[in-house]
Protein backbone atom coordinates (compact mmCIF):
# COMPACT_ATOMS: atom_id res chain seq x y z
CA UNK A 1 0.00 0.00 0.00
CA UNK A 2 1.61 3.42 -1.20
CA UNK A 3 2.15 6.18 1.46
CA UNK A 4 -0.41 9.20 1.89
CA UNK A 5 0.76 11.86 0.29
CA UNK A 6 1.74 14.24 2.75
CA UNK A 7 -0.55 17.31 3.41
CA UNK A 8 1.64 20.58 2.81
CA UNK A 9 0.71 22.18 5.73
CA UNK A 10 2.55 23.78 8.72
CA UNK A 11 0.85 24.46 12.02
CA UNK A 12 2.22 27.89 14.49
CA UNK A 13 2.89 26.30 17.47
CA UNK A 14 3.20 29.15 19.72
CA UNK A 15 2.29 33.54 20.19
CA UNK A 16 0.30 35.40 17.71
CA UNK A 17 -0.47 33.09 15.04
CA UNK A 18 -1.00 30.17 17.32
CA UNK A 19 -2.82 27.48 15.49
CA UNK A 20 -2.91 28.77 12.03
CA UNK A 21 -2.28 26.36 9.05
CA UNK A 22 -0.25 27.52 6.30
CA UNK A 23 -0.32 25.80 3.13
CA UNK A 24 2.90 25.71 1.31
CA UNK A 25 3.97 23.51 -2.46
CA UNK A 26 5.44 20.62 -3.31
CA UNK A 27 8.74 21.29 -3.76
CA UNK A 28 12.18 18.74 -3.74
CA UNK A 29 13.62 19.37 -0.84
CA UNK A 30 11.52 20.79 1.36
CA UNK A 31 10.19 19.17 4.64
CA UNK A 32 9.04 22.02 7.42
CA UNK A 33 10.80 21.83 10.60
CA UNK A 34 8.43 19.54 12.29
CA UNK A 35 6.11 20.93 15.17
CA UNK A 36 8.12 19.07 18.10
CA UNK A 37 11.16 20.20 16.87
CA UNK A 38 10.28 23.69 16.78
CA UNK A 39 8.63 23.47 19.98
CA UNK A 40 12.09 22.24 21.51
CA UNK A 41 14.08 25.10 20.04
CA UNK A 42 11.75 27.86 20.89
CA UNK A 43 11.56 26.19 24.78
CA UNK A 44 15.14 26.48 24.32
CA UNK A 45 15.30 30.27 23.07
CA UNK A 46 12.30 31.19 25.53
CA UNK A 47 8.96 31.92 24.22
CA UNK A 48 8.93 35.83 23.75
CA UNK A 49 11.64 36.97 21.05
CA UNK A 50 10.05 40.49 21.31
CA UNK A 51 11.98 42.99 19.37
CA UNK A 52 14.88 40.65 18.62
CA UNK A 53 15.63 40.31 14.58
CA UNK A 54 15.83 37.19 13.21
CA UNK A 55 17.14 35.69 9.72
CA UNK A 56 14.99 32.75 8.20
CA UNK A 57 17.64 31.12 5.24
CA UNK A 58 16.33 28.54 2.98
CA UNK A 59 13.02 29.79 4.38
CA UNK A 60 10.90 26.91 2.11
CA UNK A 61 7.56 26.91 4.26
CA UNK A 62 8.73 29.62 6.67
CA UNK A 63 7.77 27.55 9.20
CA UNK A 64 10.56 28.95 11.38
CA UNK A 65 10.22 32.63 10.80
CA UNK A 66 6.55 32.82 11.04
CA UNK A 67 6.96 30.70 13.99
CA UNK A 68 9.54 33.81 15.31
CA UNK A 69 7.16 36.43 13.78
CA UNK A 70 4.14 35.39 15.74
CA UNK A 71 6.30 34.89 19.03
CA UNK A 72 7.02 38.64 18.86
CA UNK A 73 10.09 39.53 16.73
CA UNK A 74 10.72 42.70 15.62
CA UNK A 75 11.76 42.11 12.51
CA UNK A 76 12.02 38.52 10.44
CA UNK A 77 13.68 38.48 6.85
CA UNK A 78 12.74 35.11 4.71
CA UNK A 79 15.49 34.21 1.85
CA UNK A 80 14.26 31.70 -0.18
CA UNK A 81 15.18 31.23 -4.23
CA UNK A 82 12.78 28.54 -5.29
CA UNK A 83 10.05 30.48 -7.13
CA UNK A 84 7.02 28.92 -6.27
CA UNK A 85 8.15 28.12 -2.57
CA UNK A 86 8.59 31.95 -2.79
CA UNK A 87 5.31 32.36 -3.59
CA UNK A 88 3.96 30.89 -1.37
CA UNK A 89 5.74 32.50 1.66
CA UNK A 90 4.56 35.86 -0.25
CA UNK A 91 0.81 34.45 0.38
CA UNK A 92 1.04 33.19 3.75
CA UNK A 93 2.36 36.67 5.22
CA UNK A 94 -0.54 38.00 3.76
CA UNK A 95 -2.96 35.49 5.03
CA UNK A 96 -1.41 36.23 8.50
CA UNK A 97 -0.87 40.14 8.01
CA UNK A 98 2.45 39.46 8.90
CA UNK A 99 3.97 43.00 8.39
CA UNK A 100 6.95 42.56 9.95
CA UNK A 101 8.34 40.00 7.52
CA UNK A 102 10.51 40.73 4.50
CA UNK A 103 10.42 37.84 1.79
CA UNK A 104 13.72 38.05 -0.54
CA UNK A 105 13.39 35.86 -3.17
CA UNK A 106 17.52 35.00 -3.30
CA UNK A 107 19.97 32.23 -3.38
CA UNK A 108 21.22 32.39 0.42
CA UNK A 109 24.67 32.46 -0.06
CA UNK A 110 24.00 35.45 -2.42
CA UNK A 111 21.92 37.35 -0.07
CA UNK A 112 24.69 36.88 2.37
CA UNK A 113 27.55 38.31 0.17
CA UNK A 114 25.06 41.28 -0.72
CA UNK A 115 23.56 42.42 2.90
CA UNK A 116 25.73 43.24 5.77
CA UNK A 117 22.69 42.98 7.95
CA UNK A 118 23.25 41.66 11.35
CA UNK A 119 20.31 39.03 13.78
CA UNK A 120 20.01 38.60 17.15
CA UNK A 121 18.95 34.83 15.46
CA UNK A 122 19.39 33.33 12.27
CA UNK A 123 17.65 29.62 10.99
CA UNK A 124 19.75 27.67 8.28
CA UNK A 125 17.62 24.75 7.58
CA UNK A 126 18.85 23.98 3.66
CA UNK A 127 16.99 21.48 1.22
CA UNK A 128 17.99 18.32 3.24
CA UNK A 129 20.19 16.19 1.17
CA UNK A 130 22.19 19.56 -0.01
CA UNK A 131 25.56 20.70 1.20
CA UNK A 132 24.87 24.41 1.84
CA UNK A 133 24.59 24.28 5.40
CA UNK A 134 28.51 23.94 5.83
CA UNK A 135 29.25 26.54 2.69
CA UNK A 136 26.60 29.00 4.87
CA UNK A 137 27.34 28.69 8.26
CA UNK A 138 31.18 29.71 7.37
CA UNK A 139 29.83 33.13 6.51
CA UNK A 140 27.65 33.82 9.46
CA UNK A 141 29.80 35.00 11.96
CA UNK A 142 29.72 38.61 10.62
CA UNK A 143 25.75 38.56 10.15
CA UNK A 144 25.00 37.70 14.06
CA UNK A 145 25.26 40.37 16.66
CA UNK A 146 27.22 39.74 20.05
CA UNK A 147 25.94 37.30 21.60
CA UNK A 148 23.86 36.25 18.50
CA UNK A 149 22.37 32.93 18.37
CA UNK A 150 22.20 30.13 15.26
CA UNK A 151 20.05 27.51 14.60
CA UNK A 152 20.62 24.52 12.26
CA UNK A 153 18.69 21.89 10.85
CA UNK A 154 20.12 19.23 8.70
CA UNK A 155 20.49 15.42 7.93
CA UNK A 156 24.14 14.64 9.45
CA UNK A 157 25.51 15.55 12.77
CA UNK A 158 26.16 19.75 14.04
CA UNK A 159 29.41 20.71 13.90
CA UNK A 160 30.25 24.34 15.48
CA UNK A 161 32.31 26.47 12.94
CA UNK A 162 35.31 28.36 14.44
CA UNK A 163 33.89 31.21 16.27
CA UNK A 164 30.54 29.18 17.46
CA UNK A 165 29.84 26.91 20.64
CA UNK A 166 26.99 24.27 20.66
CA UNK A 167 24.83 25.35 23.17
CA UNK A 168 21.86 22.84 22.81
CA UNK A 169 21.41 20.02 20.37
CA UNK A 170 18.67 17.04 19.72
CA UNK A 171 17.93 14.76 17.03
CA UNK A 172 14.40 13.69 15.71
CA UNK A 173 14.36 11.10 13.39
CA UNK A 174 17.11 11.48 10.77
CA UNK A 175 16.97 15.57 11.43
CA UNK A 176 19.63 17.08 13.73
CA UNK A 177 19.36 20.13 15.09
CA UNK A 178 21.63 22.61 17.46
CA UNK A 179 21.71 26.19 18.59
CA UNK A 180 24.84 27.72 18.79
CA UNK A 181 26.26 30.69 20.50
CA UNK A 182 28.42 33.17 18.56
CA UNK A 183 32.00 33.17 21.03
CA UNK A 184 32.79 36.32 22.28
Amino acid sequence: MPSPKPSNRVRIIGGKFRRRMLGFPSVEGLRPTPDRVRETLFNWLGQDLHGWSCLDLFAGSGALGFEAASRGAARVVMVERERSAFEGLLHNRDLLGASDVEIQRADALDWLAAHPDTFDLIFVDPPFDSEQAEKTLALLASHLKPGGQLYVEQRGFVEAPQGFIIHRSGRAGQSHFALLIKET
